[in-house]
């Protein structure tokens, strides 16, 4: 058998929306641990949010969002859930306290608590473009709300 010295580049990888879900959590495991902050995950998917997100002072009910396509020149993240006989339903302060939206291609993260896009069921974010109205970017990489007595500080 003779060496290879040369390999072919391999083809781009096609994931579909649940994998790329769980490679998205498992960004997320590894972004808030290394910021110093510890998680914990619900048995099953029967809860409205998919971490709880301890940080020391306080635990957070985190759902995460992921998008990786391009629309419009922004990402849309859907703000929503399904509850049987009734539709898409939009998260409330009930169901969690903060959306994490996670811009695959990008690797950018938006840390949105819920009194920032509640009742809103859709979100378009625009990481890499200047808009008229940059609603989200305050809350782009702002990890910080997370910290002790930054819960109710206004952004």
């Amino acid at each position: 058998m003779k060496p290879r010295t040369t390999e072919a580049p391999r083809k781009p990888v096609h994931r579909n929306t649940k994998r790329t879900g769980e490679l998205s959590e498992a960004a997320f495991l590894l972004k808030a641990e290394t910021l110093g902050f510890h998680l914990a995950k619900p048995w099953g998917d029967s809860e409205r949010y998919d971490f709880i997100l301890d940080t020391g002072s306080r635990l957070w009910r985190v759902q995460l969002k992921c998008t990786e396509v391009l629309r419009a020149r922004g990402y849309d993240v859907q703000a929503i859930y399904s509850i049987y006989g009734k539709g898409k339903v939009g998260y409330t302060a009930d169901d969690i306290d903060l959306l994490v939206a996670y811009i695959v291609p990008l690797k950018v993260w938006y840390i949105l608590p819920i009194e920032a896009f509640s009742p809103s069921k859709s979100l378009r974010l625009y990481p890499d473009i200047v808009t008229k109205n940059p609603r989200w970017e305050k809350y782009r990489e702002a990890w910080h709300l997370l910290e002790p007595n930054q819960e109710s500080r206004k952004v």
